[in-house]
């Protein structure tokens, strides 16, 4: 039961965290998540799916998700 519970708390700690996170930046998004740029991920070199930025490309295509 104590495993539980401390689970439990570990969990809610981490959502609470996140949601702070959400909450005190700018219009609540996060800023340089194009996952698909990470080598690990895109092993065939693709071009990213939010802004179209190829993996040898220094800026994001979009400005909305530049970051600041």
């Amino acid at each position: 039961m104590k495993l539980l519970l401390l689970t439990l708390g570990l969990l809610a700690l981490a959502f609470a965290g996140i949601a702070i996170k959400i909450w005190a930046k700018k219009d609540g998004k996060f800023a340089g998540t194009c996952a698909s740029q990470s080598p690990f991920l895109n092993k065939d070199g693709e071009a990213c799916g939010l802004c179209g930025k190829m993996p040898d490309e220094q800026d994001c295509k979009n400005p909305e998700l530049q970051q600041q």
